[in-house]
């Protein structure tokens, strides 16, 4: 039988890579996703269209920290669960943390009561870079102490990863989460820097660059990220690798970077962007806005012991396809 899966946030930018991964793979899904109008409704639709092509995959839409729902929707118990619904976003946090503290806290106590309830085999849930904050030791690692959040977004996530820990320690559920790095690629998000980075410089429009481009990135490309995450989920959190995993002494809980390993200067990426549209951009140089931080960079030593080394998409080849699939999109 086809192995079944829940995807929170499955029209959202990851959400929607991972489901369309685990369909191609022979996985059923169920994605619950409530379409917020954080940004761009369409593409959200569009993403979650694309899914439903797919005889395997059955949408929901639905707020994830609807008391209840989340529990309806695992009353058949799957055997992963994935959860990536949250409000997205350091800046947003400043002007709306009220969406942050339902959505991101709420909605994972909807999860974690749903698993508690009916305990799938492995609850994976996303968390961030950003829970590393004000640490200057780099690279990033999973023992790395993250008390010092620097936006109420960071704060939720961190707070998100305790509740997991609490609930796996009591109930004994398998969860594993993830601190995801700068993720881009094709369907990405419109608030996050390539897409309007993109947007701008082919609109002949000035680009917005902080801290004067003095600033280093993990970049992600989604398609290796989603590889690390499909290879995780076939491992549950029970044998210590070594001094440096995260594993927990009191629970089958995990938390695990996945990251490029290799950061890139600001001015690179924009470059990469340069050359993808064969256009140069008109640049704004700013002061670092408040929540952001200069640097973030993973440790890929616990991934790499538990999956073995990801792909690595050299950042040109990654931004010419999301350029490529922009100018498809929006008939550029």
């Amino acid at each position: 039988m086809a192995r079944r899966a829940l995807v929170t946030g499955s029209a959202g930018f990851i959400g929607y890579h991972l489901s369309a991964r685990l369909l191609a793979n022979g996985w059923q899904v169920i994605g619950l996703d409530a379409i917020s109008d954080y940004y761009d409704i369409a593409l959200k639709q569009r993403r979650h269209a694309m899914l439903r092509d797919h005889a395997g995959f059955h949408a929901v839409e639905g707020l994830v920290e609807t008391p209840g729902l989340v529990a309806d929707l695992m009353a058949d118990t799957p055997d992963a669960v994935f959860h990536l619904a949250a409000q997205a976003g350091v800046r947003h946090s400043i002007e709306s943390p009220r969406a942050y503290l339902e959505g991101n806290l709420m909605g994972c106590f909807e999860v974690l009561e749903a698993a508690r309830a009916t305990p799938p085999r492995h609850l994976l849930m996303a968390s961030t870079s950003s829970v590393y904050g004000a640490n200057t030791k780099m690279p990033y690692a999973e023992t790395d102490k993250t008390a010092h959040q620097m936006s109420f977004y960071s704060a939720t996530k961190k707070a998100a990863e305790a509740m997991a820990h609490s609930y796996a320690h009591l109930f004994g559920i398998p969860t594993t989460m993830f601190r995801f790095f700068t993720v881009y690629g094709p369907w990405g998000r419109p608030d996050m820097a390539l897409f309007k980075f993109t947007r701008a410089i082919l609109a002949g429009q000035p680009i917005d660059i902080y801290n004067r481009g003095d600033m280093l990135r993990d970049f992600t490309y989604v398609d290796d990220l989603i590889e690390g995450i499909l290879r995780l989920t076939e491992v549950l959190p029970v044998t210590r690798m070594g001094d440096f995993d995260s594993l927990s002494p009191v629970a089958p809980w995990r938390v695990v970077n996945i990251g490029n390993r290799a950061p890139i200067r600001l001015m690179e990426f924009v470059e990469a962007i340069e050359h993808a549209t064969g256009r140069t951009a008109v640049r704004n140089y700013l002061p670092m806005q408040p929540g952001d931080v200069p640097a973030t960079w993973a440790d890929a030593t616990l991934l790499e012991a538990l999956i073995g080394p990801l792909p690595q998409t050299d950042i040109r080849d990654g931004v010419a396809r999301f350029v490529d699939w922009y100018r498809d999109y929006h008939a550029v």
